[in-house]
């Protein structure tokens, strides 16, 4: 795992970290949803980046828009 995807794994814990403790207390919906979607971006982020390793390409992998990986299904 690169230093890159360290970096982006511990974005991913504080995200679902902060999404936790907003649900617990019944914190802002739409702060939530803005979390949610950060999360969502990370990990297609780093998808992309295991994938390009997996088949030897180079990673050029760049966050991709909301509207692109809110519509993936899993």
């Amino acid at each position: 795992m690169s230093a890159s995807d360290s970096d982006l794994l511990k974005q991913i814990t504080e995200l679902v970290d902060e999404e936790h403790r907003l649900r617990d207390s019944g914190g802002e919906a739409e702060r939530i949803r803005h979390l949610e979607e950060q999360l969502d971006q990370c990990w297609d982020l780093l998808r992309q980046r295991q994938a390009r390793r997996e088949f030897g390409q180079p990673d050029d992998s760049e966050v991709r828009p909301v509207g692109t990986v809110e519509n993936y299904r899993q």
